[in-house]
């Protein structure tokens, strides 16, 4: 999952800005299957029933993808663009990504689009071969983009507090940006995933919501005792590059950048990044995401003061359990805050899990593969009035 590539990208779209992506008619969804590997598991968990003024709509690719990783690399981001056919205002309520092949799917994030950004999407598409366009870390369109809904493992249907919802303007187009992980795959899978949506009326009195991200750097040197090229930071940096773009390596520099400013990276198991909230609002509902060798994540308000406030905890992660749930209770966050995001990364886990055990040491930083690593903090909020 990535929103910017730059410095001044990140820093514009950190905590508590509207956040999405920032860069340069459909058959109903399949039904998902069983994940084929311990680390591609999805919640089959049975959808709440609907809520007075909601309905449901089902969308999917109209045709099987076969994913392709670019450059040698073992990931594909496909972006794919889907119409649910609003022809009056709505609100997305609450979302069921079904993944049609757990086990190649590593996570997916909606993005909607404005008309001029759904007309970039859709030349994007018609003039890439297959389904959908290659769209490492955003969707592929130039502007910002609402990032309404996201699946990562662990997560049924994800459903909004009652009287929430994201804006739908009609005429809403959505990018389905789907993570494929191609690690042990044989070749010559296909994946037809979908989602259901949960829509009210427009009409309806309803506060609208945003998702904010926070972020961290990744700066996990290799296990004790290992050796090899990509043990040295330059080395793995530039390998990043190579396999999802400069863009990819550029924000690697671009968290040191917002995070430590004129210092050094100082590698390490735990990293963290103190922000400056952008805007003030209410925290319902939050995530934590991390890859295969997370171990820990916490995003905290106004750490170590007599304001502080924690809004994501988990001090055992779980890479199949990342459900987007709701706070105990909401958080309140005001312009100026101080937002933290934490993670713990244990390098020794790369010779232990099925997934990682047969590729070469390595010094980690942000990727988008799934051998490389994330820090990011996942919120939903109603923006102050």
């Amino acid at each position: 999952m990535r929103s910017a590539r730059t410095a001044a990208a990140l820093t514009a779209a950190v905590l508590l800005a509207a956040c999405g992506s920032k860069t340069e008619s459909p058959p109903p969804a399949a039904a998902p299957t069983t994940a084929a590997s311990s680390h591609a598991g999805h919640s089959a968990a049975s959808a709440a029933p609907l809520r007075t003024g909601e309905r449901f709509v089902d969308l999917a690719l109209p045709e099987a993808y076969e994913p392709a990783a670019p450059h040698g690399g073992t990931d594909e981001y496909r972006c794919f663009l889907v119409d649910p056919k609003l022809t009056e205002p709505a609100f997305l309520t609450g979302s069921r990504f079904l993944p049609q092949n757990a086990a190649i799917v590593h996570h997916a994030i909606f993005y909607r689009l404005s008309r001029e950004q759904a007309r970039s999407a859709a030349q994007a598409d018609a003039g890439t071969p297959g389904e959908g366009w290659t769209c490492f870390g955003d969707a592929g369109v130039q502007g910002e983009t609402a990032w309404v809904a996201h699946w990562a493992p662990g997560a049924g249907e994800t459903l909004m507090p009652s009287g929430f919802g994201f804006e739908m303007p009609p005429g809403s187009k959505l990018v389905m940006q789907v993570h494929y992980n191609l690690l042990g795959a044989k070749g010559g899978d296909t994946d037809r995933s979908g989602i259901r949506m949960r829509l009210a009326d427009g009409g309806a009195p309803l506060t609208p919501l945003q998702t904010a991200l926070a972020f961290a750097p990744i700066e996990l040197p290799c296990e004790p005792g290992a050796s090899g090229p990509l043990c040295d930071r330059a080395a793995a940096v530039a390998d990043v590059g190579e396999r999802f773009g400069a863009g990819s390596a550029e924000m690697v520099s671009g968290l040191q950048a917002m995070c430590n400013p004129g210092k050094t990276p100082v590698p390490g198991d735990t990293q963290h990044c103190d922000q400056p909230a952008r805007e003030a609002g209410t925290i319902y509902m939050a995530a934590g995401h991390m890859h295969l060798l997370g171990r820990a994540i916490k995003v905290e308000i106004n750490p170590g003061t007599p304001k502080a406030r924690t809004v994501v905890d988990v001090p055992a992660y779980d890479f199949d359990n990342q459900a987007l749930v709701p706070l105990p209770e909401p958080v309140t966050v005001e312009r100026g805050d101080t937002v933290r995001v934490t993670c713990t990364h244990d390098a020794t886990l790369r010779k232990q899990l099925p997934q990682l055990k047969t590729l070469p040491p390595r010094y980690v930083v942000w990727g988008e593969g799934t051998s490389d690593e994330m820090c990011l903090g996942v919120m939903v909020m109603a923006p102050k009035k």
